[in-house]
């Protein structure tokens, strides 16, 4: 069984920041390209932000969080980040990390990000 440990997520005003974390079980975070995905009320779980595997040279976002949000992998740590900028109201969701091809079927708790107008 694999796990992802979210964290940082909380209530902040629009154009704030909030930096999230996942840890991640090591022999599936060295070896997977890795995402980030959220999820609204009503809305599917859609994918965020994703990192190649390795040293994380490659990146891809949503248009919706392009220039704003931005990825990164410790590969020390089997921590992935996302910082996020300029946050907007319609950022407002459970955010989950998993791997970027292929997710595991056991998604972690996510954190909550509230962005408030």
């Amino acid at each position: 069984q694999v796990h992802f440990a979210e964290s940082g997520g909380d209530l902040v005003q629009a154009g704030g920041s909030l930096r999230l974390s996942c840890t991640a079980s090591r022999d599936i975070f060295i070896f997977n390209a890795m995402a980030w995905y959220r999820q609204s009320p009503g809305k599917r779980r859609d994918l965020v932000a994703g990192v190649s595997v390795g040293a994380g040279a490659f990146t891809n976002y949503a248009d919706s969080v392009k220039g704003r949000f931005t990825i990164s992998r410790d590969n020390a740590k089997n921590t992935l980040y996302l910082q996020m900028n300029n946050l907007k109201p319609e950022d407002t969701a459970v955010y989950y990390c998993n791997t970027r091809e292929s997710p595991s079927p056991y998604w972690g708790q996510g954190t909550r990000v509230t962005v408030s107008s």
